[in-house]
């Protein structure tokens, strides 16, 4: 048996520039018996179609000869073929109303989609993931977005203006490189002393998180608890050139309704009995990383209203919110929408309700660019496609003829096939009723 596997050109994106598989991985793929790789030709992927062609792969114009196709954003309508096989981020599992007439076609033409977002261990780890590259990306932005807000504030020389968007950065270590370097400055000038002390919040402990952190410790820090964030304007003589870093977890954002105790467990399947508390900690922050998992069941952190209070007594201390999760009018409800790349900002104005683009005007600066790891597309696409390869010619050789329960595919796999034959699978047929909802 041979499959020929396919390799999207991303169109969703000006600026996405990622590859699920990477020439270093279709050599690999080429050796193995039964595969043929053809790569679509395209112009803005990190790794041009000459390295394609150089590991073994055809280059072509479509994908229309293709068993199974890779991707990474979600596809057009129009593009899907009958009974093909679909590898992407459908960005389906919320229901997310946007993306039903996307999944409705699919299922019309019968296709199969396995969603890289739903491949996980027994354990429900994911296994395949741009996590830990949205972070990075994400606290990069953040300090340059700080550093520019800081020069609209007067702070014309402020140390964070060392520190570039991430995209400008050819690799990941010159992105260290730099900020270390910006760090050396902080540790041995210090900052002004009006913005000290200098705190930095990441919402979640996730591969997100992580990612977002592993670049804050590039600067002279140092952690700290939540309840010692909130005491930190007590203390006298604070360190300069030191920054504070706090993690915030589930029960520091969250408390149950009638006063009783945070139950985690509780928190996850019956969110309705919780509110947030997150408000307390706000005016304590300088820059807020919004690194967590959320959907509309769960409460928000930073609503529209209370920014309206927080900036009614004149400018607060919370100077960006890098706004990863990026989830529209989500825990951060003035994230109206995720930003472009080449346009990555906004001022949110609370007394007017508006953004406006870029880094002038009244109220909180959000960065939410929501292809944060094509910023390092490089870096990024050689760890996913790492963590892909092994699953690769299962995917490519399964028979999706079989019944769902003959289906000779690796469990994680299984796990993440939404669409077998264009019927949703058991796991995913509450996505019915969103169907239903977008008629």
């Amino acid at each position: 048996m041979t499959a020929v596997v396919g390799i999207r050109h991303e169109d969703k994106y000006a600026m996405e520039r990622r590859t699920p598989i990477t020439p270093a991985h279709v050599k690999k793929l080429t050796r193995e018996p039964g595969l043929i790789v053809v790569a679509e030709t395209s112009p803005k992927r990190a790794f041009p179609d000459r390295e394609y062609l150089e590991a073994g792969a055809r280059v072509e114009n479509n994908l229309e000869g293709c068993d199974v196709v890779f991707g990474v954003k979600e596809i057009p309508g129009d593009v899907f073929e009958q009974g093909k096989t679909y590898v992407f981020f459908s960005h389906v599992i919320k229901g997310q109303p946007y993306n039903m007439p996307m999944l409705a076609k699919m299922m019309k033409k019968g296709c199969n989609l396995i969603d890289y977002e739903c491949i996980a261990d027994d354990q429900d780890k994911r296994l395949i993931f741009f996590g830990r590259y949205a972070g990075l990306a994400g606290m990069i932005n953040s300090l340059w977005s700080a550093g520019q807000r800081l020069r609209e504030y007067g702070y014309r020389d402020n140390p964070f203006l060392g520190i570039s968007q991430a995209r400008h950065y050819a690799s990941l270590d010159e992105a260290r490189e730099a900020i270390s370097a910006v760090g050396r400055n902080i540790a041995m000038n210090g900052l002004p002393a009006d913005l000290q002390p200098f705190t930095i919040g990441f919402t979640g402990y996730g591969n997100v998180s992580a990612g977002a952190q592993e670049i804050a410790n590039l600067l002279p820090s140092v952690e700290i608890s939540p309840e010692q964030l909130v005491e930190l304007k007590n203390q006298k003589q604070l360190p300069g050139n030191i920054l504070y870093k706090v993690v915030f977890r589930e029960e520091h954002m969250s408390k149950r309704k009638d006063g009783g105790d945070f139950d985690l467990q509780e928190y996850y399947q019956e969110p309705h009995r919780y509110e947030s508390r997150f408000e307390q900690y706000i005016p304590h922050l300088t820059l807020l990383m919004n690194c967590m998992y959320w959907d509309s069941r769960y409460p928000r952190i930073v609503t529209k209203d209370y920014l309206k209070e927080l900036f009614a007594s004149g400018r607060p201390k919370l100077t960006v919110i890098g706004d990863i999760t990026c989830d529209p009018d989500g825990s951060v409800e003035c994230t109206h929408q995720g930003t472009p790349i080449e346009d990555p900002v906004f001022v949110y104005d609370p007394e007017t309700g508006k953004p406006s683009m870029g880094f002038e005007g009244h109220g909180i600066l959000v960065m939410a660019v929501d292809i944060l790891p094509s910023e390092l597309p490089v870096d990024a696409s050689v760890a996913f496609a790492d963590a892909l390869f092994p699953f690769v010619k299962p995917i490519a050789l399964a028979d999706y003829s079989a019944p769902f329960d003959q289906l000779e595919l690796p469990a994680a796999i299984k796990k993440a096939l939404i669409l077998h034959q264009g019927k949703l699978t058991a796991r995913y047929g509450y996505l019915e009723k969103h169907l239903a909802d977008t008629k």
